[in-house]
């Protein structure tokens, strides 16, 4: 592991691509001539440092780019890397069937679990050379949504915003304010209608050619593949997403149906859904630097693991966290392999928000954290997608004792506040799954069918959505902020997921807290070497698919709100 100082003082240097394929075209002999475990156990701590290395000079250069969507330089870099690692990728196929079939890959099981090779085998699975100028085009295009995204500027109440500047409105205590603030957004997405229509549209046709080229029908099974899914298939997640709609969605309405009595409004429109209170939502009390010293502070008690980590982000400065013209509006965490350190992102904008990055987003890096130092490759540390937003949901979660640190005499505001949207947001979640699954599976769909068929969904899945008129969002548009429907194709039903997954930690907390924090240390420590399913049992949590697990899962926390809110007999 590199010693780190501070992310700024990082030096960037171009991944070495070339490097890499000529490694795998040399260990690739090497694995087929090994006679001995040690000799192919060498070969594989070798790739996990190149592979790491260019992983690492990547990621700076994402991470900064994201910083500054207009730095030429970064700009450039990121062509370059996107149109190389997929040329990467497709050459290092043939070191991992190798590897695969090695002679010694039960010795491999036995050091490293059985997980480490089929997640091998999957990702051999879903590569071919055919796809590789097709993964370029997918990068070509990704990046062009990113940056009509990261593009906006519009003037409104006397500044100028950002998407992410632009969304604190959406919880004004002014009604007339959230609607114009409402219409501003909605006027961005309208003004790009065509452009994203023809971009997601391009998208959906080269990713349907990848999937062919695969011997799919679709993109769907690729899609599937590209989550790391081995466990579950899409059956199982569509009868997942029917036991939403039955639990899920009335309980929702009921939610809204009391909100709209609370803030004074006949019915809840679109540009009501975040005012929660009348008087105003609850908001952080102080401003960046405050809050980030507050996490410390809620941190170092919370567990010792924890303390040690946050002090470890801080002190390297692995957190971009302040809004800035031409800054992507997004939040993530990432890893920097080289130095075992996760780098959290995010664009405070003076709302709750602020607060759930330094609870969802350092949950991911704590999780990040630990297992990187728990597990013996980086490949085992990154785990699948469907048990990553448990660590940052539960976070969230064990957060609540600490609320009054960052929301003073509006902590319960914030608690219930942060809990019913909780439950809000998994049918929108499972809304976008569902149409995922559609516009793969008819790739020939116009843009405006695409519209249509989400419009659908929203009367589905939200059929408390009203949007007062604006005709955009009213006929379907509003799935097109949605980034991860652009970016990240199948990824987004990982959220609600693992909402029940933090809901359960909620119960268990509850329950007893030792045990609680024993298992969510497991959960995190566990990282990639483990299955799905396996790794739901080393936590003690539910599989979500099974007949009645959504109420089982959500039943305390839903007695929990309805008994806060005063509506369990409404």
């Amino acid at each position: 592991m590199e010693e780190l100082t501070t992310f700024e003082e990082l030096k960037y240097e171009r991944p070495d691509f070339d490097g890499a394929e000529a490694f795998y075209a040399d260990a690739e002999k090497r694995l087929k001539n090994a006679e001995s475990f040690e000799e192919t156990d060498e070969i594989i701590k070798e790739e996990e440092k190149i592979i790491g290395h260019l992983n690492t000079m990547a990621t700076i250069a994402s991470i900064r780019r994201s910083v500054d969507m207009s730095d030429e330089f970064y700009e450039k870099e990121e062509e370059y890397i996107d149109r190389r690692a997929p040329e990467t990728s497709a050459k290092a196929r043939s070191f991992y069937l190798a590897l695969i079939n090695s002679a010694f890959a039960k010795e491999i099981d036995k050091k490293y679990g059985e997980n480490y090779l089929k997640t091998i085998r999957l990702s051999v699975d879903s590569l071919s050379e055919k796809n590789v100028p097709l993964m370029q085009k997918e990068n070509e295009l990704c990046n062009e949504y990113r940056k009509i995204i990261a593009s906006c500027r519009i003037d409104f109440n006397g500044e100028q915003c950002n998407l992410q500047a632009l969304e604190k409105y959406f919880s004004s205590p002014d009604r007339k304010l959230r609607k114009s603030a409402w219409k501003a957004y909605s006027a961005f997405f309208e003004e790009n209608d065509e452009k994203m229509g023809e971009i997601f549209g391009e998208l959906i046709r080269v990713r349907t050619e990848m999937g062919k080229n695969l011997g799919f029908e679709n993109f769907v099974p690729l899609g599937y593949m590209q989550q790391g899914r081995l466990d579950y298939d899409e059956k199982m997640v569509a009868e997942y997403r029917e036991q939403v709609k039955e639990v899920l969605v009335p309980f929702c309405e009921k939610l809204y149906k009391a909100q709209a009595k609370r803030i004074g409004v006949e019915k809840i429109m679109a540009y009501d859904e975040a005012y929660l209170f009348d008087g105003g939502n609850a908001v952080p009390v102080g401003d960046r630097a405050y809050l980030v010293e507050q996490a410390r502070e809620m941190y170092h008690d919370m567990s010792a693991e924890t303390g040690e980590f946050i002090d470890y982000m801080i002190d390297h400065d692995l957190m971009d966290l302040d809004n800035k013209p031409n800054k992507m509006a997004t939040g993530f965490m990432t890893a920097l392999d080289d130095y075992k350190a996760p780098f959290v992102f995010s664009c405070f904008n003076g709302t709750t928000g602020d607060v759930d990055v330094l609870t969802h987003e350092m949950g991911h890096a704590f999780a990040g954290y630990e297992a990187m130092r728990a597990q013996p490759l980086n490949a085992l540390a990154s785990e699948p997608t469907d048990i990553a937003e448990i660590h940052s949901m539960s976070m969230e979660q064990f957060a609540y004792p600490y609320a009054k640190k960052f929301f003073g005499d509006k902590a319960d505001k914030y608690r219930m506040q942060h809990l019913q949207e909780a439950f809000t947001f998994v049918p929108f979640g499972v809304a976008v799954d569902e149409f995922q699954h559609i516009v793969y599976k008819n790739p020939d769909m116009t843009a405006e069918e695409r519209t249509a068929a989400w419009k659908s969904l929203e009367e589905k899945y939200m059929p408390w959505r009203d949007y007062d008129g604006d005709e955009f969002f009213g006929k379907g548009g509003w799935w097109y902020h949605k980034i991860h429907i652009f970016l990240y194709p199948f990824y987004y039903v990982n959220y609600t997921l693992t909402t029940l997954g933090a809901l359960e930690f909620k119960k268990k907390m509850h329950e007893d807290k030792e045990s609680a924090w024993k298992d969510y240390l497991t959960l995190c420590r566990v990282g990639g070497s483990l299955g799905y399913l396996k790794t739901l049992a080393a936590a003690h949590l539910c599989v979500p698919f099974e007949k009645g697990s959504v109420k089982k899962a959500a039943s305390y926390a839903m007695g929990v709100l309805e008994e806060q809110l005063g509506i369990e007999n409404e």
